[in-house]
C-alpha cells in the first residue's frame, strides 16, 4: 500500500480528534452537533467513495475492498466520541440523524439523474456508472448501517457501564463488532445470487476493516485524554 494514502488517512484522523475533542472540553454545549457533523462527513464519503475497487495490500497476502475501508472505520470510532461524553440516547439520535442524511442523499443523486445532461458534458456513462444506484444494494447498505451503528452503541455503552475504567476494551469490542456486521449484513443481502463471491467480499472486507479500525484505536484513547473527566459530567447513561 502506497505511503501516501496512510499520510492523508492519520492527517484526517488527526484533524479530526483534535477539533472534537476541543469543541467538547470547551464548548460542551455545541460537542454534540460538531460530533454529529463530523460523523455524517465520514459516512456521505465513506458512500461515494465506496464505488472504487482498491487492493488491500498486507505484504504477505492481498485483498480486495472498497475504498472506504479506510474511512468507514472512524464511523464506528465517531459513534464512540458521542457515546462517551453524550450517552447512549444522544448517541442513537445521532445515529438516526445521519441515517436521514443518507436517505436525502439517494434522493438527491436520483432527483439528479432524472434531468438530461447538457450535450458538451462528455461524462454522462460515467456518472451512471458511478451514481446509477441500485435500489438492492442502497437498501442492504440502509439495513446493515441501522443494524451495525445500534449495536455498536449497545457494546459500547454496557461495556462503559460495567467496566468504566477499561477504555480500550469498550471502543476496541464495539468498534470489532460494528465492523464485522457491517460485511457480514451488507454484502450478503447486496450481492447473494449475483454470481459474485461472496465469501473472498466478506472475508477481505472484514480484515482490511478491522486492521485500520484496530489502527485508529490510539486516536480514540488520545480523544479520551484530551477531553479529561469535567466534560464526562452529565454524559451518563441516561442522557
Amino acid at each position: 500500500m502506497m505511503p501516501a494514502v496512510w499520510i492523508y488517512w492519520a492527517v484526517s484522523l488527526t484533524m479530526v480528534t483534535y477539533a472534537s475533542a476541543y469543541i467538547v472540553r470547551k464548548h460542551r454545549e455545541h460537542g454534540f452537533a460538531a460530533l454529529t457533523a463530523f460523523y455524517v462527513i465520514y459516512l456521505g464519503a465513506s458512500q461515494i467513495i465506496a464505488a472504487r475497487q482498491i487492493q488491500f495490500d498486507l505484504g504477505f497476502t492481498a485483498f480486495f475492498a472498497p475504498a472506504a475501508v479506510f474511512i468507514y472505520p472512524f464511523i464506528a470510532q465517531a459513534i464512540d466520541m458521542i457515546n462517551e461524553v453524550y450517552g447512549i440516547k444522544k448517541t442513537r439520535l445521532a445515529i438516526a440523524i445521519a441515517f436521514i442524511t443518507q436517505v436525502l442523499l439517494v434522493i438527491f443523486i436520483l432527483m439528479t439523474n432524472t434531468l438530461k445532461p447538457a450535450p458538451f458534458f462528455g461524462y454522462e456513462d460515467a456518472w451512471q456508472s458511478l451514481f446509477g444506484l441500485s435500489v438492492r444494494i442502497t437498501f442492504a447498505s440502509w439495513v446493515a448501517f441501522l443494524i451495525n451503528q445500534n449495536v455498536d452503541a449497545w457494546v459500547f455503552a454496557k461495556l462503559k457501564d460495567r467496566l468504566p475504567r477499561q477504555v480500550l476494551l469498550r471502543s476496541a469490542s464495539s468498534d470489532i463488532a460494528d465492523l464485522t456486521l457491517d460485511s457480514l449484513i451488507f454484502i450478503p443481502l447486496a450481492f447473494a445470487g449475483t454470481g459474485i463471491p461472496l465469501l473472498p467480499m466478506i472475508t477481505g472486507q472484514i480484515v482490511s476493516k478491522n486492521i485500520i479500525g484496530l489502527l485508529d484505536t490510539p486516536w480514540f484513547l488520545w480523544y479520551k485524554r484530551m477531553i479529561g473527566s469535567e466534560a464526562l459530567q452529565g454524559g451518563g447513561k441516561g442522557d
